[in-house]
């Protein structure tokens, strides 16, 4: 008998929100791998579900899929969950999952409840298209830099955040970025669920302070508007010839037409004679 993995979604707060095929695979599988047992020991009782469960979190992650991979090879069924949410989505599982393909073992997926896309819908922005960041460095540096690469990311962007940081990573965001649109999702699916929505000056004006709660910071991406940018490269061009610094230049007129700095100052060492000047 080969064994099998099952990746479990859980409720990401509202513990209503299950299926009653994920009620029914847990009371089957042999094995539940969970990030932290005495939360999933808690949603297995409100369903009535007895199971044996094992750790498997952060700490321990490589060990473990060793030694889960080795029990399904040998007739296992092992479910996998984390603390709420899809595992392997900024949670443990991939390793373990990737372990999975890679020795021929079969893996099924149970859907469910998702932080990510709740707080895109709740958003009210475009959701066509959008990619999903994880969390940003919490290094200045690394953030600022990460910030900088999707500048120019014209789909809707879902973050995770501490809400310890939310502020500073939405003040980081309007520095980087312009004015855009954003959404603050927080306690996702509990009682308390808040959504702020605005301008990320107006959001972070309605933030309370200390912000309390899970995250999710979801912003609009940057606006295809013919000319924006250009116009505002152009605008730059003509502060350097009249002797302000590149990079001065391309901040003033970020700022002037609503355009994302580093786009402006990359736009501007493009167009320059001298590319290796600093500015």
């Amino acid at each position: 008998m080969k064994g099998k993995l099952y990746v479990c979604a859980t409720p990401i707060g509202n513990m209503e929100d299950v299926s009653y095929r994920l009620v029914r695979i847990l009371g089957e599988v042999d094995l539940v791998a969970a990030e932290d047992t005495r939360r999933t020991r808690k949603l297995l009782t409100h369903y009535g579900v007895q199971a044996r469960l094992s750790a498997y979190h952060d700490a321990n992650e490589r060990k473990q899929t060793s030694y889960l991979t080795d029990k399904m090879a040998k007739g296992t069924r092992v479910a996998l969950v984390t603390d709420g949410g899809m595992p392997g989505v900024s949670d443990p599982g991939f390793r373990l999952i990737r372990a999975c393909i890679d020795s021929g073992i079969d893996v099924e997926v149970i859907p469910g409840p998702s932080a990510v896309l709740t707080a895109l819908v709740l958003s009210g922005l475009p959701t066509a298209r959008f990619c999903f960041e994880g969390f940003l460095p919490k290094a200045a540096t690394a953030k600022s830099r990460r910030l900088g690469d999707l500048a120019d990311e014209e789909r809707t962007m879902v973050f995770f955040e501490s809400p310890r940081r939310a502020s500073e990573t939405l003040t980081a965001m309007r520095e980087a970025w312009g004015n855009r649109f954003a959404a603050v999702a927080r306690e996702l699916t509990k009682m308390h669920e808040e959504v702020v929505r605005g301008t990320i000056d107006s959001v972070l004006e309605q933030l309370e302070t200390p912000l309390l709660g899970e995250v999710v910071l979801v912003v609009s991406g940057r606006e295809a508007r013919p000319g924006g940018l250009d116009a505002a490269i152009a605008y730059a061009q003509d502060l350097e010839r009249g002797g302000t610094r590149k990079s001065q230049a391309a901040a003033t007129a970020a700022a002037r037409f609503d355009a994302p700095r580093r786009s402006v100052y990359d736009g501007l060492l493009e167009q320059s004679p001298n590319p290796g000047d600093p500015g």
